[in-house]
């Protein structure tokens, strides 16, 4: 149909493709105990190709017109699930603390049930700060991957206090910014 864009296009598959590597991720992560240095190289390989699709996903929706209702519905899911995996896999693990991943993920949800509360006033895209909060995000929990030790473990706490600080912040700014848009437009 003319107009029409149609689902099966390169955004959509570089997101489920997002979603495919989520459990071959985990495999890598948790292989060898999760602890042996190679399986967790190889881990975070797999979590950067994954994150990096979320980056050329979006491109090429916005830019390319293959922006479709499948991938903004799918789209989140897919960054959710790879965001939470991760944190998940890296508590059980011992390498990140449990209230990271419940700050993150507590955040994440919240604002992901947000937009569907408020979906029929129209998408609300995301903002610079939470652009920049999802590549602080990644970088944090890549390192947190890989097997680091001395000051590098400690380069990627501080980038982690960093996600964590983005995450709140940008976190209540689009809570903040959703309440005046309502009230905007129901006045």
């Amino acid at each position: 149909m003319v107009g029409r864009v149609r689902i099966a296009n390169l955004a959509n598959t570089l997101t489920l493709l997002r979603l495919v590597l989520v459990p071959i991720f985990l495999l890598a992560l948790f292989a060898g105990d999760g602890h042996q240095s190679a399986f967790r190289v190889l881990a975070f390989v797999i979590f950067a190709v994954a994150a990096i699709t979320d980056r050329l996903d979006g491109l090429l929706a916005r830019n390319y017109g293959m922006a479709t209702e499948f991938g903004a519905f799918v789209d989140p899911i897919a960054d959710k699930t790879l965001i939470g995996s991760a944190l998940i896999g890296l508590s059980m693990l011992g390498s990140v603390p449990w209230w990271v991943t419940v700050v993150i993920m507590t955040r994440e949800l919240g604002v992901t049930l947000l937009r569907l509360a408020v979906i029929r006033r129209g998408v609300i895209p995301a903002s610079w700060g939470g652009k920049v909060k999802t590549v602080v995000q990644s970088v944090a929990i890549g390192l947190f991957i890989l097997p680091l030790s001395g000051p590098l473990r400690v380069t990627a706490a501080v980038v982690m206090g960093a996600a964590i600080v983005l995450t709140i912040v940008t976190g209540i700014d689009y809570v903040v910014s959703t309440v005046r848009e309502v009230r905007r437009t129901t006045d």
